[in-house]
């Protein structure tokens, strides 16, 4: 291996690469749906519709007000474009790479969830009743299934036995995802969804978890190793040794990025300084999900943008700092603040329950933040069907951002 020292790349260089990775520079950015999702390698699936459920978002933030049909026509029926699994949470992937998962499904069965394993075990007669339900009557929800034990229990997040044993073979690739009605997931037998050259790939793992790691690193621009283990949740300890063989073998190169500890990673087929060299960091404003890859892993989001970030949904009201479902802000290549959006579907009225700007922005940078985003929020509100926007007086932000919107009513 050589002995040359690492490159050393500022900390804003660092950020003008993530964005252009990720696609949220202009000069990468995707066209369609697809080559985003393909670009990203996963799509996180949530079920909070506060404002807008989490999968629609990271799209919008990266091609603007798109269809979101385009996305439901994806996913669903004999031979779909995308599939999910649980390659980060929850999430979509191309449907070609479902094999790249397959370690996960061995590693599974080999003793990790012990207790899953033995209930299903001790449940096997039960397991296999529904796929014989799910091979006569073809994909099924949860709630298609007519048996006494398709009732919901206090245990396991109040799952019915009908749902634990789907959420099993889900997991461990007896069904897979038939695609999702009124948000519900149908599942059905891997023959009744997948092709056959998808059906009969087997992956050597640890090629898939190198593989895995090379993709993670194509969407994240430079990132530490735990970065890229997290991108699609595998175990940091298990994947560490894998980074020096992907470095021999010219997949990724090490960088160091200033004041950070760890060593950093970028993939051997981006050129920094092409990247470098781009006019600006970024002009695109935007609001992210709290589930993008730019911000999902809470230990990046401060070592890159010192940016600290938590979802308060779970926080009692009382304690909360900024609001239910913030949304990171995305300005100028940097992040500058967090807004509380809900859509009032039934009023048709987009609502800024509360608006704040981060730390350390100057006052004089306030009034273009504010009109920025108040241009961004109209193009939030055509998407979203919404005819008006209610700026709460609620943040930091708040008057400023009030006054933006008003000033920019047609």
């Amino acid at each position: 291996m050589s002995t040359k020292e690492p490159r050393l790349i500022s900390l804003e260089q660092a950020r003008r690469l993530a964005l252009y990775a990720t696609g949220l520079h202009e000069a990468n950015q995707p066209t369609s749906v697809l080559e985003t999702i393909t670009n990203l390698g996963v799509l996180q699936i949530d079920s909070v519709n506060v404002f807008e459920r989490a999968h629609y978002m990271p799209l919008f933030s990266r091609l603007g007000p798109y269809d979101k049909t385009e996305l439901d026509k994806l996913h669903g029926g004999k031979h779909p474009k995308l599939i999910e699994y649980w390659a980060h949470e929850a999430s979509f992937i191309r449907t070609e790479h479902y094999p790249f998962f397959g370690f996960r499904q061995e590693y599974n069965q080999r003793g990790s969830r012990t207790s899953y394993e033995k209930w299903a075990s001790d449940n096997r007669e039960f397991l296999d009743w529904i796929l014989n339900e799910i091979r006569t009557r073809g994909p099924l929800a949860q709630g298609d299934f007519e048996h006494e034990r398709a009732v919901r229990k206090g245990s396991w997040w109040g799952w019915s036995d009908v749902k634990r044993a789907l959420e099993y073979m889900f997991m461990y690739g007896e069904v897979v995802s038939g695609g999702r009605d009124a948000f519900k997931r149908t599942y059905a037998l891997p023959e009744q969804v997948l092709p056959k050259s998808v059906l009969e790939r087997k992956l050597d793992p640890v090629w898939a978890r190198k593989h895995l790691l090379e993709k993670a690193s194509k969407a994240l621009g430079v990132a530490t190793s735990k970065d890229l283990a997290d991108y699609f949740r595998q175990v940091h300890a298990r994947v560490k040794p894998l980074f020096d063989e992907l470095v021999a073998e010219r997949k990724l190169r090490v960088v160091k990025v200033e004041g950070w500890s760890e060593p950093a990673y970028v993939h051997y087929k981006l050129d920094i300084d092409k990247v470098l060299t781009l006019a600006t960091a970024s002009e695109r404003t935007t609001l992210l999900s709290p589930f993008d890859p730019l911000v999902w892993f809470r230990e990046r989001n401060e070592r890159l943008w010192n940016f600290h970030y938590r979802i308060e949904i779970y926080t009692p009201e009382p304690k909360r700092i900024f609001g239910y479902y913030t949304l990171p802000l995305l300005h100028n290549g940097r992040i500058v603040g967090r807004i509380d959006l809900k859509n009032d579907r039934q009023s048709k009225t987009l609502l800024v329950q509360s608006a704040w700007h981060e730390e350390g922005i100057a006052a004089k940078e306030l009034p273009a933040i504010a009109r920025d985003l108040a241009a961004h929020l109209r193009e939030v509100a055509v998407w979203q069907n919404c005819e008006s926007i209610e700026v709460k007086q609620k943040g930091n932000l708040s008057a400023a951002l009030a006054k933006a919107v008003k000033t920019s009513k047609a």
